[in-house]
């Protein structure tokens, strides 16, 4: 099966990092696309794609699956052995719903700290409905390394981690500390080959994109 992925700028596109992690996680090889975005091709390289004219897009020979979480599923379904949601039922709607609440919630975090693995050190003001955001993930963090054993969200990893993977690139970026407990998923995943590599790659872009360069 050819197996390709398209992603924007590993600087700053988080939807691409969810789907881009869940592939190399699962340890599957894939043909890596990169769409630089905010250029003058970008819309005509992106309508290539497909109707949703977004990133990111798995190819699966002729099957196009886009949104980082419907990836996600199918990834898992396409390769169930790669346990790519906890094996328990209940663990296994755990980690559907705060991978949802992610998916579709935390509205503040997401604009008022844009993904920007470059620019570390910056700082924001934290409102009110952004602090709210950051103590809903902590309170997700805490109550999943109290609650699974090992150094993931849910023991092993899984879509879960994907989901909440630019979140820690977030905080990062910031300079918010985490308390104890709801350090160990981070640590872990910044210490994991996959992100070092999308990090490296991040450094290595030299493009830029004004919207997204908030805080000083």
């Amino acid at each position: 099966m050819h197996v390709e992925l398209a992603i924007g700028n590993k600087n700053y596109s988080s939807w691409s990092l969810r789907a881009w992690l869940v592939l190399r996680q699962a340890d599957i090889e894939f043909v890596e696309r990169r769409i630089v975005l905010d250029v003058a091709d970008t819309q005509q390289e992106l309508a290539s794609l497909g109707a949703a004219s977004r990133v990111p897009v798995l190819k699966l020979d002729d099957e196009i699956v886009w949104d980082s979480l419907a990836i996600g599923e199918t990834v898992n379904d396409r390769w169930p052995d790669r346990g790519l949601w906890p094996a328990d039922p209940k663990a296994r709607a755990h980690a559907r719903s705060v991978s949802a609440e992610m998916h579709s919630g935390f509205a503040a975090l997401r604009e008022q700290m844009p993904m920007n693995c470059r620019a570390m050190g910056r700082k924001v003001v934290l409102t009110d409905e952004l602090t709210a955001d950051i103590d809903r993930v902590i309170a997700i963090w805490s109550d999943c390394q109290q609650r699974y054993d090992g150094e993931w969200l849910f023991g092993t990893f899984s879509i879960a981690d994907a989901m909440y993977a630019p979140v820690v690139l977030r905080l990062r970026t910031y300079g918010i500390n985490l308390p104890q407990s709801a350090s160990r998923y981070p640590e872990r995943l910044l210490r994991s080959r996959a992100m070092q590599d999308w990090l490296a790659a991040a450094e290595c872009e030299s493009e830029v994109i004004e919207r997204e360069e908030v805080g000083q």
